[in-house]
C-alpha cells in the first residue's frame, strides 16, 4: 500500500534530501536579492526548520514553494527591523588595515559602483549573471532552475555583462 503523501516530507532522510537539493540555491538566490548582511543562509535554515515543524501540513510537491516564500517572507521582515536598527545605530567599520589608503578608496568605489550598477539590473537578469559568474552554474543549469529556457538565460547574462562594461570600465577588454 502506498504511502501517505505527507509522510514522505516528514521522513528524515527524504527530508535531508529535500535540504541537499534547495538549501544552497536558496540560499544564493537570497543573498543576490538582500545582500550578506541579512544572513541569508540563516533564513534558510529557518525555513527548514519550519518546514520541518510543519511537515504533516505541507505535500512535497508544494515544498520547494513553500521552503522559498518563508525564507523569502523572513528576509522581508529582516529589511524591515534593519531599517528600524540603522535608524537608531551606526556600523562602525574596523580602524586598522594593512592596504594602502589609495587602493582602499578605489576599492571601496568600485564596489559602491558594481553594487549600484547591479541594483540597476533586472531582477531576472542579476540573478541570471551572479548565479553564472559567482556560483558558477552553467547556463543549463540556471535555465533549469529558473524555469525559462538556455536561450533566455544566455541572453539575461549578456544583456547583463552590456550593462556592466557600459557603465564599468574595469569590465571592458583591453
Amino acid at each position: 500500500m502506498a504511502k501517505s503523501l505527507h509522510q514522505d516530507i516528514c521522513d528524515k532522510l527524504r527530508f535531508s534530501k529535500l535540504y541537499e537539493k534547495y538549501a544552497q540555491s536558496l540560499s544564493n538566490i537570497l543573498l543576490y536579492k538582500y545582500g550578506n548582511l541579512l544572513n541569508p543562509s540563516d533564513k534558510v535554515q529557518d525555513a527548514y526548520i519550519k518546514l520541518w515543524e510543519n511537515c504533516a501540513k505541507v505535500a512535497p510537491e508544494a515544498a520547494k514553494s513553500y521552503l522559498y516564500t518563508v525564507a523569502n517572507n523572513m528576509m522581508l521582515n529582516e529589511v524591515k527591523h534593519q531599517k528600524v536598527v540603522f535608524k537608531y545605530q551606526q556600523v562602525k567599520p574596523k580602524d586598522y588595515t594593512n592596504e594602502t589608503p589609495e587602493f582602499i578608496l578605489r576599492k571601496k568605489e568600485f564596489l559602491k559602483r558594481y553594487e549600484g550598477v547591479l541594483s540597476n539590473l533586472k531582477e531576472e537578469e542579476r540573478i541570471a549573471f551572479l548565479l553564472s559568474k559567482v556560483d558558477g552554474k552553467t547556463h543549463r543549469e540556471i535555465a533549469e532552475f529558473l524555469g525559462v529556457t538556455k536561450k533566455v538565460v544566455e541572453h539575461r547574462i549578456y544583456a547583463a555583462f552590456n550593462k556592466l562594461k557600459d557603465q564599468l570600465e574595469e569590465f571592458k577588454r583591453k
